[in-house]
């Protein structure tokens, strides 16, 4: 099975990805690589300061837009609620929802 097989497995939309880009298949694979360099950048912690979380709200807007213009729909969708959950000023939630994002990570 090839990359964007697999991907497709994990409910990755490759061809609105694909899509969005012209097609290029290569430069998908160049950004999908960069993506998973920032997501190691942009990191969050599951047990980020509830109180003052500014940083952690950046850090998963971030995330957010650029898994959504890859089409990377789960990670979209999980930091699309947490985002929603930190606006709501509800950061204990959204670090519920976080926590168990890193929980199916550290399976794959």
């Amino acid at each position: 099975m090839g990359l964007f097989e697999d991907l497709k497995q994990l409910d990755v939309d490759v061809d609105g990805g694909l899509k969005r880009i012209g097609g290029n298949e290569g430069l998908y694979k160049r950004l999908l690589n960069t993506f998973v360099k920032a997501m190691k950048a942009q990191q969050i912690s599951p047990d980020f300061n509830t109180s003052d979380y500014e940083d952690v709200k950046e850090k998963a807007h971030a995330i957010k837009g650029t898994s959504g213009n890859l089409s990377i729909t789960p990670v979209f969708e999980a930091y699309s609620q947490i985002m929603d959950l930190l606006r709501a000023e509800k950061p204990e939630e959204a670090n519920e929802v976080l926590k168990k994002l890193f929980l199916c990570r550290m399976r794959l």
